[in-house]
């Protein structure tokens, strides 16, 4: 662990910063794998729910090769060091996709407490022309699927291990804030 503030490239080895449970910076950062996290602390993940304009949601199947193989989640991972939550979400998803969001059309849901980690959920949406562009090394696949479907696969275990209490803790709010931008898209 480093007491440096400094951001940390990209494409170097992952850094984190190192947060208290209220998501604020303590000044330290953290090399991903690296052991002994501090007891206490926390990093920043982000996902983000894309959304089309008839209701359906993007999902990503995880590479056979990441933690939780072949299972769904929305696009997301960590923030780097020096990192905005919104930044993070939006590299993320150009990482993963190759969708593109400006920052103003992420719409933050809710922040999620894990064990030694704050995840910032948002939605966007996917525009008029959707092309993805996965990365393999990340994403094995992606399915646009109906909030029915997503509970199914929820309640089948096809979802990554982290996703269940994620999901049982936002889901309520992740549906409002759809509905009610749907709502407002289809208004205009």
């Amino acid at each position: 662990m480093s007491s440096s503030s400094a951001p940390h490239a990209p494409n170097s080895d992952e850094w984190w910063d190192v947060t208290d449970e209220h998501g604020h910076p303590t000044g330290q950062t953290y090399r991903r794998g690296d052991p002994d996290w501090p007891s206490g602390r926390f990093h920043l993940i982000v996902a983000t729910c894309i959304y089309r304009h008839d209701g359906a949601v993007l999902l990503t199947q995880r590479s056979a090769t990441k933690e939780f193989p072949l299972t769904w989640e929305f696009p997301g991972g960590s923030a780097f060091s020096g990192e905005s939550s919104k930044d993070a979400a939006r590299r993320e998803l150009r990482e993963e996709t190759g969708l593109q969001v400006p920052a103003s059309g992420l719409i933050f849901v809710e922040r999620f407490r894990e064990s030694s980690a704050l995840m910032d959920l948002y939605t966007a949406p996917a525009g008029q022309e959707i092309e993805l562009t996965l990365c393999p090394d990340e994403v094995a696949t992606a399915e646009w699927v109906t909030l029915d479907e997503l509970q199914f696969r929820l309640q089948a275990g096809e979802m990554a291990l982290p996703w269940k209490a994620r999901l049982e803790k936002l889901w309520t709010p992740l549906v409002d804030v759809l509905r009610e931008a749907l709502s407002a898209a289809r208004a205009t």
